[in-house]
């Protein structure tokens, strides 16, 4: 059963990916994921600098979810990447989930969300990023349906390393619009660091915290950042809690 359950798994992943570029591809997978699993959407992110970095999404709301994650710093796709074991948060609308992680589940969700499951990609040495599976009910995955979902991020990890990287004339060309954005988070934090003389951590706390405060996600408040639309030293006060 297993081995077929895994050339299932492979020939779903080939034809939903076939004949995509790369900077395709993580989506293709997370479409597949969709196909697969019992699960309403997906979402593939990969361990940042001190943040998980989104690279595709089945859909807006997964995108979405997944942006949040980034903004607060908490949710059970970080927790997974952080402890490289497979983190489920059984009901976000109910107190023992919400106790875990307060403002991601009450705004995940008011989105409808109502389940996660986060496994970590990679192997037990090294985690390289999550998959994240949303359902629109509460509950948990069968035992069955774990093995499909370890299966499926076992390829989908194999997926990813197999991208094209270091291209001469496009280093960027493999990462996917969802990733690219992200680099002005860097940029962002790289500009708060030189301004306060603060370590990277500190920098990406900040950003999060002033982006929390005016309700908008951290990526658009990068973006301001950098293309000077909000000056830094607006941020001399914390926010407020």
């Amino acid at each position: 059963m297993g081995g077929q359950e895994r050339s299932r798994v492979a020939e779903v992943i080939a034809r939903e990916t076939r004949g995509a570029g790369p900077r395709e591809v993580p989506q293709r997978l997370c479409d597949a994921a969709v196909k697969l699993l019992p699960v309403d959407d997906a979402g593939v992110a990969l361990c940042g600098e001190g943040m998980s970095v989104p690279l595709g999404a089945s859909g807006q709301r997964a995108a979405d979810v997944m942006e949040l994650e980034v903004t607060l710093g908490d949710g059970p796709g970080l927790e997974a990447a952080l402890t490289g074991s497979p983190v489920c948060a059984r009901d976000l609308a109910s107190r023992r989930d919400a106790c875990r992680w307060p403002v991601f589940a009450q705004q995940a969700a008011a989105a409808g969300v109502r389940s996660v499951y986060a496994l970590p990609l990679g192997d037990r040495a090294v985690c390289v990023g999550t998959l994240d599976l949303y359902r629109d009910v509460p509950g948990e995955l069968t035992a069955d349906g774990l093995r499909t979902a370890r299966t499926v991020a076992d390829a989908v990890t194999s997926a990813l390393v197999s991208l094209p990287r270091d291209e001469p004339d496009d280093p960027g060309r493999w990462l996917s619009p969802l990733a690219a954005d992200h680099g002005e988070v860097y940029q962002a934090v790289g500009m708060a660091m030189v301004q306060f003389g603060v370590p990277a951590d500190e920098a990406l706390a900040l950003l999060r915290g002033h982006a929390f405060a005016q309700g908008c996600p951290v990526l658009e408040l990068a973006h301001e950042v950098i293309t000077l639309h909000t000056r830094f030293d607006r941020f001399d006060e914390p926010p407020p809690l």
